[in-house]
């Protein structure tokens, strides 16, 4: 088996380390304290291809496999674990459902759009009273003639206000039964379809968060993603490949922190020597630097299957339980190396780890996740 990254791998973990050094490094603090929202960043590298990595040249995307995937995420998500979170959400949610499950005139209006960032993505299937419950969610679609009429809220939303189209989940069936769920595409700007309000987050704060609003939201049936009652298998899949992105959104962010400790350890002083010669610091960076390759394997083996078409729910939970969890102790790890520095923000201990907490939560939490392994390996 071998290790080392490809070329195409080397090319663009270059690539996305240049753009995010000039574009995103130097802006993140101010994102981050005002919760920013860089639509104009999303633009740029749009232009590179990464808010199209996995679309086919066809479709106007880079035309690229999980593996380049994974590295761009990891790359982006080192600087800032919002900008690496938004990446993570247009591609892998919105623009890969409209790629796994559109029409080819749905995949023609919309996909081109998203992969160049014309237009910005938003998947919405979280409720205020429903996350993974969803058999249960409350936004409904009902049949109106040709067409449906939508009513209910969202929570939670990645780009629910600056978001261009949403891939909506709705009930279509009632409470609780199977094959309740249908998927929509909701254009911005439609009558009936409003953004609420703009979440104020813990970390994360360059990407936006925002409740979705729809009060009798009429849309014609061209809008229906795959069959009646489908949505629900359809998120179930895309929810696999979401994890790999959050699971490398997870391992950037560790990477992050260990970089930014292991350069701290290595310049401050005391005693009359470096910190990272004393054995606690020493052992401290020896355990994150052993967790992150760790994750790391996870994910690239995830990445794998999920390129050859082979089942990934279980690898994928297990690669976003591990590398989510791992991301908030190096975290952690890395304020405590820094000492009191690590929890001012003139260094970036403390973003990385307000920023980490998200990824144990989003796309499934680790109690999920568990879930998830749990029953694939008791089949």
């Amino acid at each position: 088996m071998d290790f080392s990254l490809d070329e195409n791998q080397k090319m663009i973990a270059q690539m996305v380390r240049d753009f995010a050094q000039k574009e995103i490094l130097p802006f993140r603090n101010h994102w981050d304290e005002k919760q920013i929202f860089p639509v104009d960043v999303f633009k740029k590298m749009g232009e590179l291809g990464l808010m199209g990595v996995l679309v086919p040249e066809e479709y106007g995307g880079a035309g690229f496999g999980y593996n380049e995937y994974v590295t761009a995420i990891t790359e982006i998500s080192k600087v800032c674990g919002g900008i690496g979170l938004s990446m993570a959400a247009h591609n892998s949610l919105c623009t890969n459902h409209i790629l796994y499950f559109g029409n080819e005139d749905q995949k023609r209006k919309y996909v081109p759009k998203l992969a160049t960032a014309e237009f910005i993505g938003a998947w919405g299937l979280t409720e205020p009273s429903t996350g993974s419950d969803a058999a249960n969610m409350r936004t409904t679609a009902v049949r109106d003639g040709d067409g449906w009429v939508i009513n209910g809220s969202k929570t939670f939303i990645t780009h629910g206000i600056s978001g261009d189209v949403v891939v909506l989940m709705t009930r279509t069936g009632k409470l609780g039964e199977k094959n309740n769920a249908t998927a929509f595409l909701i254009d911005k700007g439609i009558a009936g379809f409003t953004a609420g309000k703009k979440e104020d987050k813990l970390g994360m704060r360059a990407s936006e968060t925002a409740e979705l609003i729809f009060q009798d939201c009429k849309i014609p049936d061209s809008c229906r993603l795959g069959e009646v009652g489908s949505g629900f298998k359809q998120a179930l899949a895309i929810l696999d490949g979401g994890r790999i992105s959050i699971a490398a959104l997870g391992l950037g962010i560790a990477k992050g922190a260990y970089e930014a400790a292991l350069k701290y350890s290595k310049e401050r002083q005391q005693f009359g020597k470096s910190i990272s010669d004393f054995q606690a610091i020493a052992f401290k960076l020896a355990d994150m630097a052993t967790k992150i390759d760790a994750a790391e394997m996870l994910i690239f083996r995830a990445a794998f299957l999920k390129n050859n078409h082979l089942p990934v729910s279980k690898e994928s939970a297990m690669a976003k339980l591990y590398s989510s969890e791992i991301a908030v102790e190096v975290a952690n790890d890395g304020v405590q190396i820094h000492g009191g520095y690590g929890y001012i923000k003139d260094f970036p201990a403390e973003k990385y780890y307000r920023d980490a907490k998200l990824c144990t939560i989003g796309e499934g939490t680790s109690e999920i996740q568990k879930v998830v392994i749990s029953r694939e390996i008791l089949k």
